[in-house]
């Protein structure tokens, strides 16, 4: 495990790991480059004068969960007699905030997710979330823009921590120098790379019989072997998906949709929003999602649509690949874990 250049890093699972972390190489590591994503990415949007926003940590509306094909579960809390969902995404207040802010608007943040970690899953991590106003095209440049800027700035303030942990900054290198785009893959073209592999494509039914197909993580890692370099999977099914991309296509059957595998796999996910009140109605229908909670949601785009895209990157997986570390569940400063007592 590259990570043994610093010392085995104590055990995520070990309950005294925060007293561990203090003074070890691997908590000087871990703050290192928290803190180098986090000044860069506020130097990148400052670049761009797009602000960010305050936003809660608790909304009446999950996001990201609500796919047919998502294994993400949302968190319910109660509070004060009401129930309400900690934040597995605040995507929907930045599509309110590009109302706000003319330019788009962004935010480094945590999200919650119900279930249980694993070694490429956290249930709780952070994330780096900006919305744009534009299509899916603009938005996947602006994320190449992005992590070819947190490439470079790692590489001037940290190459010798990423060095000394990975053994090597060449992956670092290739991103910064920013040779061309990163390849794009419609997702039929990865279907039938793969065979239609059951092992490696994921189906499903929804409404109407329609079926979907969405990519394991084992696909992920196969993709990026054959592609050799980050790659962009595009044009998912739109069952797959959640219901707030826009369609490609007038049947309805494929999405605007875009996530970037590297290292571990999906790192970032993009998409195109819908536009209009009428359309998002029509995809809460065809993905089986009541409107109430979605109302007001409804209403932004009847008082002002507006055509967006935005994207969402875990940041402790940019940095599992940035440290070619094989468990993500290492990479917290303080573990945390659903249904189970924390310290501190």
């Amino acid at each position: 495990m590259p990570a043994t250049a610093v010392g085995k890093p104590p055990l995520w699972s070990a309950p005294t790991r925060y007293l561990d972390l203090i003074g070890s190489p691997w908590g000087r590591t871990l703050v290192t480059l928290q803190d180098a994503v986090s000044y860069a990415t506020a130097a990148f949007w400052a670049g761009r004068r797009v602000p960010t926003l305050h936003l809660p940590v608790t909304t009446g509306a999950v996001s990201s969960p609500m796919g047919l094909g998502s294994d993400s579960e949302p968190v319910e809390v109660e509070m004060f007699g009401k129930n309400v969902y900690l934040a597995d995404s605040m995507q929907f207040a930045l599509e309110y905030g590009c109302r706000l802010a003319g330019r788009g608007c962004y935010y480094l943040m945590p999200s919650f997710r119900g279930e249980d970690p694993d070694e490429s899953h956290l249930c709780q991590f952070f994330h780096s979330e900006a919305e744009l106003p534009g299509s899916l095209d603009t938005v996947m440049a602006t994320v190449e823009d992005y992590l070819r800027h947190l490439a470079q700035h790692l590489l001037v303030t940290c190459a010798d921590t990423v060095r000394t942990v990975a053994g090597t900054v060449v992956h670092l290198e290739d991103v910064a120098a920013g040779a061309g785009p990163f390849e794009r893959m419609p997702f039929t073209e990865a279907d039938r790379l793969l065979k239609s592999d059951p092992e490696l494509i994921r189906t499903g039914t929804g409404a109407g019989g329609r079926t979907w197909r969405t990519l394991t993580r084992a696909a992920e890692q196969r993709l990026l072997a054959l592609c050799g370099r980050p790659v962009w999977v595009t044009h998912y099914d739109h069952l797959a998906v959640p219901f707030y991309q826009a369609y490609a296509d007038d049947d309805h059957l494929t999405a605007l949709n875009a996530d970037l595998l590297l290292g571990v796999g999906e790192v970032v996910g993009a998409g195109e929003r819908h536009a209009t009140a009428e359309e998002v109605r029509g995809a809460l229908a065809d993905h089986q999602v009541g409107q109430e909670p979605y109302g007001w949601y409804i209403e932004m785009r009847e008082r002002r649509p507006l055509r967006t895209s935005g994207f969402g990157m875990g940041v402790e997986r940019l940095l599992l690949w940035v440290l070619d570390h094989d468990d993500i569940r290492d990479l917290q400063i303080l573990v945390r874990r659903n249904g189970l007592d924390c310290t501190p």
